[in-house]
């Protein structure tokens, strides 16, 4: 969790000045996962200010008094991607008493799934860098973001497997091997090349584009993309997605 000091890290001053050991504030921590060149990555910022200046930490703020929490988290993700329409679900809340070093801050965790190509990722006031880091190639953050970033890992592990939430690290358009990579990379497994888009095929969620791939070496794939009203029509017909 991090404060927003927007413009001024002083304009944070009155509000900490009211943290005490008899008042608590309530924060969002958005870990915004996508999926690039075969790796699932993560959206960091690098801290202004202290607490934990130049350390790498999960995007967030405090809930203002006049909106809740998921406004909150949706503003957090237009400030750094500009993007307002994405995937965001909230996955746990974290309250250890002493998480922040400058009162009692209850923070909760929200994850959102994007397609890194669509964006441009912004530095907003509260960051002095933003990048996407690799998931597996990190080994610590500011707060407690480590244990929230492994804890929104394990939930999108869980839930890729019963969900087509992995099509929204995708472009609209992909191969059958960008989707059967993502999901190996997620789940940490080599998958059956052959079981696995027999099963993908035979649940008629993707639509064939009629389009192949353009400028690659090897020989161009065939394109598909997800069909969201085929889903949610087989859904209320009792169909269940599993891989």
């Amino acid at each position: 969790m991090f404060f927003i000091f927007a413009p001024k890290y002083e304009d944070f001053m009155p509000f900490q000045s009211q943290i005490n050991k008899y008042q608590t504030a309530f924060s969002v921590d958005n870990i915004i996962f996508g999926f690039d060149e075969g790796n699932l990555k993560i959206l960091l910022i690098k801290r202004r200010e202290d607490p934990f200046a130049g350390m790498w930490a999960l995007p967030g703020d405090i809930v203002r008094h006049d909106e809740n929490l998921k406004d909150a988290a949706f503003r957090v993700l237009d400030q750094l991607t500009g993007v307002k329409d994405l995937f965001l679900e909230q996955v746990f809340t974290f309250g250890k008493v002493d998480r922040h070093p400058k009162g009692r801050v209850i923070t909760v965790a929200y994850y959102s799934l994007i397609n890194i190509a669509g964006v441009d990722i912004r530095p907003a006031s509260f960051a002095e860098q933003v990048a996407w880091r690799e998931v597996r190639a990190i080994e610590s953050l500011a707060f407690d973001h480590y244990k929230i970033m492994n804890t929104c890992l394990a939930k999108l592990k869980r839930e890729v497997k019963f969900r087509p939430i992995g099509f929204e690290l995708l472009p609209q358009k992909f191969t059958l091997s960008q989707l059967q990579s993502l999901y190996e990379v997620v789940l940490e497994k080599e998958l059956d090349k052959r079981n696995f888009r027999k099963k993908l095929l035979s649940m008629n969620v993707l639509e064939t584009s009629h389009e192949t791939q353009q400028n690659v070496a090897h020989r161009p794939a065939k394109l598909y993309s997800f069909d969201a009203d085929k889903y949610e029509e087989a859904k209320r017909n009792g169909f269940i997605f599993e891989l």
